[in-house]
């Protein structure tokens, strides 16, 4: 397993799909996964700090958690099958529960879980970007903090 950065999410165009964009840490792979308006916003308030003032979902499901005593200690993205991102949620007891990649970010941002993706994952799905498109990358980041998530076009 390769831990893995959140770099944030983006509109992809002409289909106006969001996606997330994680970056491998210590190697030079970035793994696009495409993920629905929710989860983006999701997404994107956890990056931006942003509290809303009812509970989304990801932030109920971290209030669960602390109201059982249960610790998130990683997630993982495990497989890609059929062009479909499979991932785990890891807790503390050493129960495993399988979720959408695009779910398990959101609450890993929320409770400052770590993120992995295999070795497997990273080889059939990551792109690495050359050194002249860190600028692209870079300009990405400015991007991402220029964006609210009421850009991907959903109110939660």
């Amino acid at each position: 397993m390769n831990q893995l950065d959140v770099v944030g999410v983006r509109v992809e165009m002409p289909n106006n799909q969001p996606i997330v964009l994680l970056r491998e840490v210590g190697g030079d792979r970035y793994l696009p996964i495409w993920i629905g308006p929710g989860e983006a916003t999701a997404i994107a308030f956890a990056q931006q700090g942003m509290v809303p003032t009812r509970p989304l979902t990801h932030d109920l499901f971290k209030n669960v958690l602390e109201a059982f005593s249960q610790e998130l200690t990683a997630i993982r993205i495990t497989d890609l099958r059929d062009g479909v991102f499979y991932a785990e949620l890891v807790f503390a007891s050493g129960i495993e529960v399988s979720a959408r990649p695009s779910d398990a970010i959101a609450l890993a941002l929320r409770v400052g879980a770590p993120i992995y993706g295999s070795d497997e994952v990273l080889d059939d799905a990551g792109i690495i970007i050359p050194d002249e498109q860190e600028d692209e990358v870079e300009r990405f980041r400015e991007f991402l903090e220029q964006i609210s998530p009421e850009d991907f076009g959903t109110s939660q």
